[in-house]
């Protein structure tokens, strides 16, 4: 297996890093605090063709390979987790599913200026009283001549509140043992669709998500993507992808406690010297580093067979599920090391830890993961 980045990919690399820490890294603790949407970055991310990284440039994306986006994700997320997951929702969760599964007018019309970043989407899978299991579905898309009527809700959609569309999953068959689900693109202002004010969460206070409302929400045969009936098969597949941008996200939120628990080390003194050199916490620093860089060759594995086409729902799965547990317990120590500092607002070490949580939980918790790599031992 060769370890060794292309030199487009070092580009990539060295440009989101340089972004990230010269724009977004000193915007961070005021994005976190007061919560507000950080249209600015969204837009450079947009100008810098971070939005649609994997999409052809026939479709206004960069054309660019997974892994690079794995590489990027990780570059803005280690600045701003918010900023990191509204890049990955439109890249993962929007763009990949409408390329790969949506009709030629929905790729040049939708798919090509969000691509771009003129437009922003999100995914609605999630609801109030579903997540792990869609088969408890009851967002409802009903035939009629013509289009469909769609009717429920879906919650926690980040990106939400600011996007143009989104790709939404409905039950469309409930007569056999299991119910059928259809994905629809349904444009933001279409009558029927309504949404709350933003959610007020434990972290990644940037990124805004909703509930949203679709009461008997008429959408045309053309808003479909992919066949009908097949819609959880979209929703999987996009989920395979989704996870890698995730297990990306918990990387670069890792590597930014890391780097703040080093750094910290090397000023704090006890006992007459700086607290690096005392072995409880060069064994801490040890554990997190080595944590940091297995979990980003998972990462990479699930990216690389992923841009191989191979099948990659085990290693998504495991990688997601290791960068996001490892980025829990990096910023646990991270907090650890700081003492008391670690707990205060005026230093990183408490929001990393806040922003670390949700990776092991959202695009399937960690308990999700491993019933797919378990499912996937006993085939």
């Amino acid at each position: 297996m060769d370890f060794e980045l292309t030199e487009e990919q070092r580009l990539i690399q060295q440009t989101a890093r340089d972004f990230a820490q010269r724009e977004i890294a000193p915007k961070a603790a005021e994005i976190d605090k007061s919560g507000r949407w950080p249209s600015e970055i969204v837009k450079r991310m947009a100008e810098l063709g971070f939005l649609g990284m994997a999409i052809p440039t026939e479709y206004g994306g960069g054309g660019l390979d997974a892994l690079s986006y794995a590489i990027a994700m990780e570059e803005i997320s280690a600045a701003c987790a918010s900023c990191g997951v509204i890049m990955s929702v439109n890249n993962s969760l929007f763009c990949d599913p409408v390329y790969k599964f949506g009709t030629e007018k929905q790729k040049k019309e939708i798919l090509t200026p969000t691509a771009q970043g003129e437009m922003l989407g999100c995914f609605g899978l999630t609801e109030p009283m579903s997540g792990s299991d869609a088969q408890t579905m009851v967002t409802n898309a009903t035939k009629t001549d013509g289009g469909w009527i769609l009717s429920g809700a879906k919650n926690w959609i980040t990106n939400g509140p600011h996007a143009d569309h989104i790709i939404v999953f409905c039950v469309s068959d409930r007569s056999g043992a299991k119910v059928k689900h259809t994905a629809f693109l349904v444009k933001k202002g279409t009558p029927g669709y309504t949404q709350n004010a933003h959610d007020h969460k434990l972290g990644i206070h940037g990124a805004h998500s909703c509930t949203v409302f679709f009461e008997n929400c008429k959408v045309g045969d053309d808003a479909v993507v992919g066949n009908v009936g097949e819609g959880f098969k979209v929703a999987m597949a996009t989920l395979d992808g989704g996870r890698i941008g995730i297990a990306s996200q918990a990387l670069g939120i890792a590597r930014a406690a890391l780097d703040a628990a080093v750094a910290y080390s090397k000023e704090r003194k006890s006992f007459g010297v700086p607290i690096s050199q005392h072995q409880a916490i060069q064994f801490m620093l040890a554990d997190m580093a080595t944590q940091i860089d297995a979990a980003r060759l998972l990462t990479w594995r699930a990216a690389t067979m992923k841009d191989k086409g191979s099948r990659h729902s085990l290693e998504s799965a495991e990688a997601k599920l290791y960068a996001s547990e490892t980025a829990t317990r990096v910023a646990h120590k991270c907090i650890q090391i700081f003492g008391g500092y670690g707990y205060s607002t005026e230093y990183p070490a408490e929001r990393h830890y806040r922003d670390a949580r949700i990776t092991e939980i959202y695009e399937g918790t960690s308990e999700i993961q491993r019933i797919v790599i378990a499912a996937n031992l006993m085939r």
